[in-house]
């Protein structure tokens, strides 16, 4: 499988080439603009699966996504629901493309074993080489980030149950790795997506803080061994589905930033800054930068990461590292799947430049 991030298409922009008053606009995509035209092309597309019209009515939870997706879900009642995912752009196909892959050698692991029922069966339909849509069985529970807001105090054990998840995984296809031979991909090849995709990044001060973010990270990983395993790599909330009674973990969903070896590290660090992300209503880069700052996590998140598979935050000496490469990973992926997100002043302004900036300062 590919494990390279998705690069520019040929012939489409990058952020530097479409900046401006673009760059002002919001982040997500106005659904009274787009749902009338989406609404049709939600029903043709269903049409092609089901091989037949099918009603207006059927179709649930449509939306654009910032990664350039349209999704929602079919249920007629005819076959089992599904949820679909329709590419808006050559990134978005080939994020598609790359999650299907991953799914299917995760699937096909023989290490994985029952935590392959997480799973979400997925298939693509193409025409002519191109791809059209990925159609996924819809698994069942709720999403955690759904759940969180109908129950805010939940989130401890909802935490755990996802922390001890994901950890069974990198245990049963985790092995140690030298961090320092993984930094090329780990590090610089995540840098140059930033440096690609966002103009802040190649101007002064952006260039500054990225060289001075690439010495704290390899000096930091230096000599470290990190487990290298199956990694989500986008493993938040919303990316997970729960038994609403039983708190149960009944599904892992969006696997277009997975990879079978990567950090596993980030998969727990990020579920538990995204944890709170959504509790605190901040942009995530303006609370990994409050951590850097003070040098670690709050109290409370390091003693949730004790649930997971990462070294104990409290025996790093740099505890502003693995919250660092995790939050490089994030911003990089996102980056990387979209152009929206290195257009955007606001959301550069709130997850990529306190980040670097406070690097600077701790030099």
């Amino acid at each position: 499988m590919d494990t390279a991030l998705p690069r520019t298409a040929p012939g489409e922009r990058s952020g530097p080439g479409r900046s401006g008053w673009s760059g002002f606009l919001p982040l997500d995509p106005n659904p009274l603009l787009t749902r009338p035209l989406d609404l049709v092309r939600a029903r043709r597309l269903a049409g092609l699966l089901r091989g037949r019209d099918v009603r207006y009515r059927d179709l649930h939870r449509l939306e654009r996504t910032v990664s350039d997706l349209l999704v929602f879900r079919l249920d007629d009642r005819a076959a089992e629901p599904l949820v679909i995912k329709y590419p808006r752009s050559a990134r978005a196909a080939g994020s598609l493309t790359h999650g299907c892959a991953a799914l299917r050698e995760l699937a096909a692991d023989d290490r994985v074993g029952a935590w392959r029922r997480l799973l979400p069966p997925a298939e693509e339909l193409r025409y002519d080489g191109r791809l059209l849509l990925v159609a996924e069985r819809c698994l069942p529970g709720v999403e955690g980030d759904v759940l969180l807001r109908r129950a805010p105090g939940r989130a401890w054990p909802l935490a755990v149950a996802a922390l001890d998840s994901v950890a069974a995984l990198h245990r049963a296809t985790g092995r140690p790795e030298r961090a320092e031979r993984r930094t090329a991909d780990w590090v610089d090849a995540r840098l140059a997506v930033l440096a690609r995709e966002v103009p802040w990044c190649r101007g002064a001060r952006g260039t500054a803080a990225v060289r001075a973010l690439r010495e704290r990270l390899n000096s930091g990983l230096a000599g470290r061994t990190l487990t290298a395993a199956w990694t989500h790599g986008d493993y938040h909330p919303g990316n997970i589905l729960v038994d609403e009674e039983s708190g149960a973990l009944s599904g892992v969903i969006d696997w277009a930033d997975a990879r079978p070896d990567g950090p596993c590290a980030v998969d727990s660090y990020l579920f538990v800054l995204t944890l709170r992300r959504q509790r605190e209503r901040r942009e995530l880069g303006r609370i990994v930068a409050d951590a850097v700052r003070r040098g670690g996590l709050l109290p409370e998140d390091r003693a949730l990461l004790a649930h997971s598979d990462v070294p104990p935050p409290g025996q790093e000496s740099d505890e502003a590292l693995l919250p660092l490469l995790t939050w490089l990973w994030h911003v990089a992926g996102n980056a990387a799947k979209s152009a929206r997100y290195g257009r955007s002043r606001r959301w550069v302004a709130g997850n990529v430049v306190p980040v670097l900036t406070e690097v600077v300062a701790r030099r």
